[in-house]
């Protein structure tokens, strides 16, 4: 009787677990750091998605738990993007498109959050790289999930650089 139990225990775990890691919703983003991205975008040339954050930042841990946690929006960012968590603070070396980006004492930032804001920093900021290759798209401050689908789409049903975002915007019909 006890190996039964223990038989049935164990498949029922083990089903529980297959299902959780089927769910990508359920299993969250798949961050990575910018140089996985930058290797990863060679093979699969999607767009980069940069959370741009701070430590210190409570909003950046607000949207942390209200926005990259919705289901729809972490199988819709999935699929089309390549997701990277950026510490702004950070004081390593980062390497992008053959430069090298260090911490600067004036600012207590990365260069490459310099780079990435066009100098208007902000936490926390998304940060679109489009697959064009054209500059990187800052939209600084907290966005809820609905306000992050309107920009998600825009890029990743490729509209950006095709149709103006207020047109976008206009006829965009939300569905998170």
């Amino acid at each position: 009787m006890q190996k039964l139990l223990v038989l049935t225990l164990s498949l029922w775990l083990c089903s529980f677990s297959e299902s959780r890691s089927n769910n990508p919703a359920r299993e969250g983003l798949k961050w990575l750091s910018l140089k996985e991205a930058s290797t990863k975008v060679k093979a699969e040339n999607k767009l980069i998605l940069i959370d741009l954050y701070t430590d210190w930042c409570s909003w950046c841990k607000v949207m942390d738990k209200n926005t990259y946690t919705n289901k729809e929006l972490i199988k819709y960012v999935n699929e089309k993007f390549y997701a990277v968590k950026l510490n702004a603070e950070t004081r390593e070396t980062i390497s992008w498109l053959g430069k090298d980006f260090t911490y600067d004492d004036r600012y207590k930032v990365n260069t490459y959050a310099l780079y990435l804001t066009q100098g208007q920093l902000a936490f926390p900021t998304t940060v679109i790289i489009p697959a064009d290759g054209s500059a990187p798209q800052a939209i600084p401050g907290y966005l809820k999930p609905q306000e992050m689908e309107l920009i998600l789409k825009y890029f990743g049903e490729n509209r950006y650089g095709k149709q103006p975002f207020q047109d976008f915007q206009n006829s965009f019909k939300a569905s998170w």
